[in-house]
């Protein structure tokens, strides 16, 4: 394999495992912010939507720091025999699960809160459980929120730079994924390459966004919303 065809593997092995960990973690995580009334949902809601205003170096060099040997989060993995994660393809995961978080968590939430307490009070009132309620009342009406989650994870996965670059530098094989292998061609005033990536990342971002639109209008029935 091409190292440019090894670097667009690795941007979508780490774009698919970012967005199915996400969707397992952040299912539960938007149910909560949708349904409770607790003190903590504000700040934990604010905490979720950080990475969309924070500059990604800001959340790379503090999460470079606790991902050191003497970080807290480190020493943790060393501890658990799991080692150093900063300049690892694992680092990249830990990392992107956490910059891509409100583009999961927030369509999620949007869609958790649009579905009608009474039909969670009719399924009650035949005995269906609430894990039951959830499986069967719940997913299908917010089909279109998890479509969107999913889509929007992915393809923003795909487009890290800063965060990518802080924790995983630029190990060809390992860590170099599409954003950086660009940065690399333009500094190198290679610009064919540069093209040839750029654009087909311009590409995907928008057929994406098309199919994305098309997919949740049919939905809803012609209107996007």
């Amino acid at each position: 394999m091409s190292p440019e065809w090894q670097t667009v593997w690795l941007t979508l092995k780490l774009a698919g495992i970012t967005t199915l960990t996400l969707l397992l973690v952040g299912t539960p995580l938007a149910w909560w912010l949708a349904r409770s009334q607790h003190w903590l949902r504000q700040p934990v809601f604010a905490l979720v939507a950080l990475p969309l205003v924070l500059p990604p170096t800001v959340l790379g060099f503090y999460l470079l720091l606790l991902l050191a040997p003497d970080g807290a989060l480190g020493q943790l993995t060393q501890s658990l025999g799991l080692g150093t994660l900063p300049f690892t393809f694992e680092g990249l995961v830990v990392a992107s699960i956490i910059y891509s978080l409100p583009f999961t968590v927030q369509p999620l939430h949007n869609a958790f809160i649009t579905i009608q307490e009474r039909l969670l009070e009719v399924a009650a009132t035949l005995r269906a459980s609430p894990r039951d309620r959830f499986l069967t009342v719940v997913l299908p009406l917010a089909r279109p929120g998890f479509l969107t989650a999913a889509v929007l994870t992915f393809a923003h996965t795909i487009g890290e730079f800063g965060v990518v670059l802080m924790i995983g530098g630029n190990i060809p094989g390992e860590t170099r994924v599409l954003s950086v292998a660009i940065y690399d061609h333009v500094e190198a005033l290679e610009y064919t390459q540069a093209h040839w990536l750029a654009g087909g990342m311009l590409l995907f971002a928008f057929l994406v966004l098309v199919g994305l639109y098309s997919i949740n209008g049919r939905v809803t029935g012609g209107v996007i919303r």
